[in-house]
């Protein structure tokens, strides 16, 4: 088999029918020029919506839930224990909001090697006080630094910044639905107040916008000693751990040892968004079906373009055969045809799903929902260029493949007498 001449054949045949080569290669480059820009836009929306939830969900936020008393005290009396006990209207057991010993676990977190980050709050309920005006408000004692570190706030902050915080004892970043309610500004002051009573009148060094209003309403970050002064508590006062891990699947593992030892609720990421991952996970499996079905319907173009053109060179065939070419090294040469197709219109549609995911990832996308978001999100990842590569040579190879086997059986004397 002479690999180079049948090369050359090949490459004869497609150039002189040149529109139907070029109509085969386009369904190729349309195909995965398709594939590209589907999965980059749909992945990179799923990762903008994951980032919206989880960039903002520690992986185990230990702290006290308010829950009824697990054991009843009737159920502690002996007269009672083999009997059915039912107690109707359980109230909640009383609890402390603060987590017991909370410094002491916070260090004994950051000394675990599965641990990356550890960010302790201290949560108040009270209100944003403003002439005759009261608005529900809660405020987040962090440290605004580690919560820019580990959650991207400072992604959410469409004024001032997390260093505002830090250099301003007397500081809030304030949520900007509260803000717009009030009437307020950066550079303004607002009084706060807690349940204990206590009223502050905090500066406003930034608005925050989650996108949600209904946190955007309520929702606001002072520093954590601010935070434990409005609720007149000590510095050891905290009453939620948020933690990052190096591996999140050990997360709901590692929540439940948590719990167990240091007698507090944890929640993993995992149960906190569940109803979000299946959504997620939904939106995933329907990009790819959607674009295996274009790659599929490509693949079906090319077959039928190349088993028309096999038809069509029914005389070239029998001439080959007539000179000394076997049904293999016909077979070959139209194999590398279909090769030659997929390698072309792969390329060209590696080039232009990529230009129109340029395009489209520069494209203006502004919502008051998404503040921080100027453009449609586009992923990248170099997967689906490989995947687009190789599935392209693959579906023509099978294409040029079925046709050709027809082509190799074929008697030149039949043809040659049907002339």
């Amino acid at each position: 088999m002479n690999i180079k001449l049948l090369f050359s054949i090949s490459k004869t045949h497609l150039l002189t029918r040149k529109k139907q080569s070029m109509i085969a290669a386009l369904g190729v480059t349309f195909g995965i020029g398709t594939y590209i820009i589907m999965m980059g836009f749909m992945n990179g929306l799923n990762g903008l919506l994951d980032g919206l939830i989880l960039n903002r969900t520690p992986h185990i936020h230990l702290f006290n839930e308010i829950k009824p008393a697990a054991i009843q005290p009737l159920q502690k009396v002996l007269k009672y224990k083999n009997m059915e006990i039912m107690v109707h209207s359980i109230k909640p057991k009383r609890v402390q909001l603060k987590i017991h010993n909370a410094l002491p676990i916070i260090n004994y977190l950051s000394e675990r090697k599965e641990v990356i980050g550890i960010t302790p709050q201290v949560k108040v309920q009270g209100f944003y006080l403003g002439g005759n005006t009261q608005l529900s408000a809660l405020m987040i004692g962090a440290d605004p630094m580690k919560e820019k570190e580990f959650y991207q706030l400072n992604e959410y902050i469409v004024q001032g910044s997390c260093e505002e915080l830090v250099k301003t004892d007397k500081g809030i970043l304030l949520g900007s639905g509260a803000a717009t309610k009030l009437s307020l500004n950066v550079g303004d002051f607002v009084q706060v107040s807690s349940k204990t009573g206590e009223i502050i009148s905090l500066k406003i060094v930034g608005l925050y916008q989650s996108g949600m209003a209904e946190i955007d309403n309520v929702q606001s970050f002072v520093n954590i000693p601010m935070a434990q002064l409005l609720l007149g508590e000590s510095k050891d006062f905290i009453t939620d751990i948020n933690i990052k891990i190096n591996k999140l699947e050990n997360a709901p593992k590692l929540a439940k040892e948590l719990s167990e030892q240091f007698n507090t609720t944890a929640v993993d990421i995992q149960t906190a968004n569940a109803q979000f991952e299946t959504g997620s996970s939904i939106r995933t499996l329907i990009s790819y079906a959607v674009s295996i079905t274009l790659l599929i319907v490509a693949g079906f173009g090319i077959y039928n373009i190349l088993n028309m053109l096999i038809y069509e060179k029914m005389n070239d065939i029998a001439i080959l055969k007539a000179t000394g070419f076997s049904g293999k090294d016909v077979k070959w040469i139209f194999i590398s045809q279909a090769l030659i197709i997929g390698l072309v219109g792969g390329t060209l549609g590696l080039i232009l799903g990529y230009s129109i995911s340029v395009l489209i990832d520069n494209t203006p996308f502004e919502t008051a929902a998404l503040p921080t978001i100027k453009t449609y999100p586009i992923d990248y990842n170099i997967i689906y260029y490989v995947i687009g590569i190789v599935f392209s040579l693959i579906a023509t190879f099978f294409a040029g493949y079925f046709p050709s086997k027809k082509a190799e059986k074929i008697d030149p004397v039949d043809i040659i007498r049907g002339q």
